[in-house]
C-alpha cells in the first residue's frame, strides 16, 4: 500500500554534498519532521550508500531525482529507485503522459510502492521565464495543464509552487497530493525562489506536504527551527 500519511507535513531538504553534515541533520531532524528530502546534490555525491545512511534514521524519504527521459528508461529508473523504499519519488510532468504512466506502473510493482508525483513548473521560474521558452500563458496555466496530465496518467500528485495550491486543489480534487517547495517562514530570505509563501499560508491553501530546506538546515539549530515551524502549524488560527 502506498504511503501517503506522515506525522506532520514538513519534509526537510538535505540539500548538501557533505555526507557527515547530512547524516547529522537527519538524526537531529527525524524526530521533528514528517520526512526528509534527498535531492540531486546529495544523491549524485553519495548514491545508494548515502541514501541508506540517511534512511537509517527511520524518517520517510522523498527521493527528489526529477526523472525525465523516454518511458522505458524512466520505468527502469523507478524500479531501481524503489529498491531503496522511498516514500515519495518524482518525475518531470513535461516528460509526457506516456512517461508518467510508465513511472506509475513501474512503482506499483514494488513491494512498498512509493507515492509518485510530477514536477510541474520549477519554483525558480515565473511567467517571463516560461515565455522565453515559448510557453504561452501564465505559470499557473502551465502548472494546471501539467497537473491534469499527471492525474490522468495515474500519478498521486504534483510538485507545485504555493501560488498554484488553491487552483489545483479546486481543479484536481481533495485526494490529489500537492507537494509544495518555495516555502519560507515569515522574514526568511527567499533566495532563488520566485513563487513563495509562508508555511501557515500554504497549509491553509490546501497543501499536503511542505518542502523546506534552507530555513531549516541553515539555521543555527536546525531541530529547533523545524520544531518552531511545526508548532506554528499546529497552533489554532
Amino acid at each position: 500500500m502506498t504511503q501517503t500519511h506522515f506525522k506532520n507535513p514538513i519534509f526537510a531538504g538535505l540539500d548538501t554534498n557533505d555526507r557527515a553534515e547530512a547524516e547529522q541533520l537527519a538524526i537531529a531532524l527525524a524526530p521533528e519532521i514528517g520526512g526528509l528530502k534527498i535531492g540531486l546534490e546529495f544523491f549524485y555525491a553519495f548514491g545508494r550508500e548515502g541514501y541508506q545512511a540517511v534512511a537509517a534514521t527511520g524518517a520517510p524519504i522523498f527521493l527528489d531525482l526529477k526523472l525525465h527521459d523516454i518511458p522505458n528508461t524512466v520505468a527502469g529508473g523507478i524500479r531501481s529507485a524503489c529498491t531503496l523504499n522511498p516514500a515519495i519519488i518524482n518525475v518531470h510532468a513535461s516528460g509526457g503522459a506516456a512517461m508518467m504512466k510508465a513511472a506509475a506502473d513501474a512503482a506499483a510493482e514494488a513491494d512498498m510502492p512509493p507515492m509518485v508525483i510530477a514536477v510541474t513548473v520549477l519554483t525558480s521560474l515565473d511567467d517571463a521565464d516560461l515565455h522565453a521558452q515559448g510557453i504561452s500563458g501564465s505559470a499557473a496555466d502551465q502548472v494546471l495543464r501539467l497537473a491534469n496530465s499527471a492525474q490522468k496518467a495515474g500519478l498521486h500528485g504534483v510538485v507545485c509552487s504555493p501560488k498554484e495550491i488553491s487552483l489545483l486543489r479546486r481543479e484536481c480534487g481533495p485526494d490529489f497530493k500537492l507537494i509544495v517547495p518555495g516555502i519560507r517562514p515569515a522574514g526568511a530570505d527567499i533566495g532563488d525562489q520566485k513563487r513563495v509563501m509562508t508555511p501557515e499560508q500554504a497549509l491553509g491553501e490546501g497543501a499536503d506536504i511542505l518542502v523546506i530546506s534552507r530555513p531549516i538546515i541553515r539555521a543555527d539549530n536546525p531541530a529547533l527551527a523545524a520544531r518552531a515551524i511545526t508548532q506554528t502549524l499546529a497552533a489554532p488560527v
